[in-house]
């Protein structure tokens, strides 16, 4: 039987992605932003969350993606403190689909040069039978774009 991983699907320039769920601590409706003076372009600014100042990334950027225009249900996911070294942050997405259960065998793996440029885990086919086209989700490797990026603005 094939292994199931957990995955949050969301939205980003009409585009299916999705990333691990164990890096995900919840999953926020959009809220002001306060901007940071002279802080790079993927840093949208920070917010008060219970308490915390959590770092608001815009993910898009992050990925090479364009700016689109703010979509009207705008999420946050937070990630767990461990994803990025630590640190409190969130990544805004156009909208969160779905948690997801997929089974190994709807995954497409990417090799070592997609997945190492393009931040690509693998591809996740969404359908119901063999005949049926398969809605693509692509699987980001988000621990590695934080780890890329954190180390790059430290430089």
């Amino acid at each position: 039987m094939a292994e199931m991983r957990d995955v949050v699907q969301f939205e980003i320039g009409g585009v299916q992605y999705a990333l691990d769920i164990h890096i995900s601590r919840e999953i926020v409706e959009m809220m002001p932003i306060t901007p940071v003076p002279r802080a790079p372009a993927h840093i949208a600014g920070i917010i008060n969350l219970r308490g915390e100042i959590t770092n608001i990334l815009n993910l898009n950027y992050l990925m090479g993606l364009p700016h689109g225009e703010e979509a009207e249900n705008q999420k946050i996911i937070v990630l767990v403190p461990d994803a990025a070294n630590g640190s409190n942050v969130g990544l805004i997405v156009d909208d969160v689909q779905s948690v997801l259960q997929v089974s190994e065998d709807d995954i497409d793996q990417m090799d070592e040069t997609m997945s190492r440029e393009a931040y690509v885990k693998g591809i996740i086919k969404m359908g119901k039978d063999e005949n049926e086209n398969k809605d693509l989700v692509i699987w980001i490797d988000i621990a590695k774009i934080l780890s890329d990026t954190l180390t790059e603005s430290e430089v």
